[in-house]
């Protein structure tokens, strides 16, 4: 594109994911879209006190975008909000960890900017709502949302079948590296022995049964989420810094209900 190219117009919904200070004035914000994938665009002058936009442009927040394209990085010319679940989710500290961790994960399962993947910006948006809501447990939450991200990025685990030869199980191990469980025959060195309840409850979290997800035991929720990050991290690479520090303290276990003393939860969602 020539310097005297005018610069295209376009518009987009999305879920701001991170957000870099750039300058004195400017910042950097990480949106995944509907439409047009991951884009990296310079907000100008949101962190000065009058910015009209700034506040709409924090992570967790669902916005309606105007931008235009530039050489390096695209340009925010107008933005609305759709719906900010920053409140709601920052109000409950096992939600707000879950929540990083799910930002975190879909700006690693995105590495191509532009490349769309309407699938990836519903699951983003389905978890955050539901971390808001608090229908479920969030680390049961996070953990539906990584196993259908990671089909998403084409790693979906074999929990049925053996992950090396196909063959229909159930089968009691299970290898991270092979990509689920596995027969006797195909059964690397070093396989987990998962207990085959974990299994059931990474099965319901990955075809979303919440029935049988929101009635597990603590137990297998903790097999489940080892099983799981483990995974996500042997894919990647590397591991997501979010994602040892969420929080999955047991005390959620118990049905969920929004204290008269917590103002910044009460009315937060309406």
């Amino acid at each position: 594109m020539s310097a005297h190219t005018p610069k295209a117009l376009y518009r987009d919904e999305g879920i701001v994911l991170r957000t870099q200070k750039l300058g004195e004035a400017d910042r950097i914000v990480t949106v995944l879209t509907r439409r047009t994938g991951k884009v990296r665009a310079v907000a100008k002058g949101v962190r000065r006190t009058k910015s009209k936009f700034g506040a709409r442009l924090e992570p967790f927040t669902h916005v309606d975008l105007q931008l235009y394209t530039g050489r390096n990085l695209d340009i925010v010319s107008q933005v609305e909000s759709i719906r900010s679940y920053g409140q709601e989710i920052v109000a409950d500290y096992p939600s707000y960890t879950a929540g990083t961790a799910v930002l975190e994960t879909a700006d690693r399962l995105t590495a191509e900017e532009k490349e769309p993947s309407l699938r990836m910006f519903l699951l983003v948006v389905g978890a955050l709502r539901t971390l808001g809501e608090r229908t479920h447990q969030p680390g049961l939450v996070l953990d539906a949302f990584l196993l259908r991200a990671m089909s998403v990025a084409g790693w979906e685990p074999a929990l049925g079948e053996c992950a090396r030869c196909g063959e229909a199980g159930p089968h009691r191990h299970f290898s991270v590296p092979a990509g689920g469980t596995v027969c006797p025959a195909c059964r690397p060195t070093g396989s987990a022995m998962p207990s085959p309840v974990t299994l059931e409850l990474m099965e319901a979290l990955l075809t979303g049964d919440w029935a049988r997800a929101d009635a597990s035991q603590g137990i297998n929720r903790r097999e489940s989420s080892g099983l799981v990050a483990a995974m996500l991290q042997w894919h990647l690479e590397r591991g997501l810094r979010s994602l040892p520090l969420v929080d999955r303290s047991e005390p959620n276990a118990r049905p969920l209900v929004v204290p008269a003393a917590a103002p910044l939860i009460v009315g937060a969602g309406a």
